[in-house]
């Protein structure tokens, strides 16, 4: 099965260079989906079973609600020299272009990359958004490169040494999966 590209694009009707995670539409529509099966199976079952009953409807609609909130991706978007992580109730924000933190907890058996800017700002990144979207990732390296020159990212930097050559060869992977050489 040929998995599909996942390109960074602009976002549309947003001034400036905003690159946004093309994969999260449908990651988004795919937990809507789940939540609606679920609810509607739940509730022709239950009308199958036992007849409809508004305490067992509104149930079935609260755990629809729980999956939703459980399966719907945070959106990843980056500016120039911001990255923005929303999820469904909050949006974080941290200055790519002043981190003082980039951490991947050890080994990179975590799915998770934590940024921290010297404002306090922080995020953590689902490491597949990054190393499906390379522009997304450019633009995180390029900030962190930027950090490193302007001494906010003096501490160790070994994690995005990791994470860049993890990234790199992610990509390489992809390019010769792609053109039918991996």
């Amino acid at each position: 099965m040929k998995m599909p590209r996942r390109i960074a694009r602009p976002v549309p009707g947003v001034p400036g260079d905003v690159l946004s995670d093309v994969g999260w539409p449908g990651e988004a529509r795919t937990a809507v989906g789940c939540a609606v099966m679920l609810l509607l199976m739940s509730l022709i079952v239950d009308a199958g079973t036992h007849g409809l009953a508004v305490l067992r409807t509104a149930a079935f609609i609260t755990l629809a609600s729980v999956l939703l909130v459980i399966l719907l991706p945070a959106r990843v978007t980056a500016a120039s020299d911001l990255l923005i992580v929303q999820g469904l109730w909050v949006a974080r924000t941290v200055r790519i272009d002043r981190l003082s933190c980039v951490a991947w907890p050890s080994g990179g058996t975590s799915h998770r990359v934590i940024l921290r800017d010297a404002e306090g700002g922080r995020v953590e990144v689902d490491l597949r958004v990054l190393s499906a979207n390379p522009a997304i990732w450019l633009r995180l390296e390029a900030g962190a490169r930027a950090s490193v020159r302007r001494g906010t990212l003096s501490r160790d930097t070994s994690d995005l040494a990791r994470l860049s050559l993890y990234i790199h060869a992610e990509t390489a992977r992809s390019v010769l999966k792609a053109s039918g050489l991996g």
